[in-house]
């Protein structure tokens, strides 16, 4: 499954955003993200594992600086296009690194987002993902301001209550509370697909067959998602 993803990331950027660009449709994420934001001036964000750029379209407009990092070219040249579109390019930079170690100075940033992405290090580093995600919650860490937060968001479920979708996810989030000192709040992000049909088609694309036939079975177009948003402040 490790490799499924790779290959989305670094080939499948625009049909990826496609998919996520239905999720969150009632914008509980989205309002949650800007009321945290709202206690800092024009704030510097530095988005981690960015993606094509679902939190600079959320909260980008805020920042007086929207700084998104990710492993993968392909991910940001689709946010490369988003920024040229609502015509933020003077403030929303990008930057191919690794969150592990992010080339930035101490203490940037007032923000530093993290979303859907920490969590892949437990399926692609399934006996060391404390180590791998250590040295990138340090450097999250290092960048941010004193005074500033770190939020992480990640998956809660998709297609059912909220729970964590496996072992390995639970004992991440478990030690982001326990060993870190996050503090967690549990968002509704349902997706609002225009079709079963098209719901059944994206969802095979990214979760796999075993989710696509549970949305052909419950005919969703509205497909349950729930999401954690893990935050701590530095």
């Amino acid at each position: 499954m490790s490799d499924h993803f790779r290959h989305i990331y670094s080939q499948e950027a625009a049909a990826y955003h496609a998919m996520i660009a239905a999720e969150d449709w009632k914008g509980h994420l989205k309002q949650k993200l800007r009321g945290l934001l709202s206690a800092y001036h024009r704030p510097k964000v530095l988005d981690v594992g960015s993606g094509t750029g679902r939190f600079g379209l959320m909260v980008g407009d805020l920042a007086g600086q929207f700084l998104a990092l990710d492993l993968y070219e392909a991910m940001l040249q689709q946010q490369k296009l988003f920024a040229e579109a609502a015509d933020q390019e003077a403030m929303w930079d990008l930057l191919q690194a690794d969150a592990r170690a992010i080339p930035v100075k101490n203490s940037w940033a007032d923000v530093v987002l993290a979303g859907w992405a920490l969590g892949h290090l437990t399926g692609w580093y399934p006996s060391t993902w404390r180590t791998e995600m250590t040295q990138a919650l340090n450097e999250m860490q290092r960048v941010c301001h004193p005074g500033g937060i770190i939020c992480i968001a990640e998956t809660m479920t998709t297609g059912g209550p909220p729970a964590p979708p496996n072992p390995e996810l639970a004992h991440y989030y478990d030690w982001l509370e326990l060993q870190w000192g996050f503090s967690r709040f549990l968002i509704s992000t349902d997706y609002a697909f225009g079709s079963v049909e098209e719901a059944v088609s994206k969802t095979e694309f990214f979760f796999g067959e075993s989710l696509a036939q549970k949305v052909r079975e419950n005919q969703w177009h509205i497909l349950p998602e729930w999401t954690g948003l893990w935050v701590k402040q530095i």
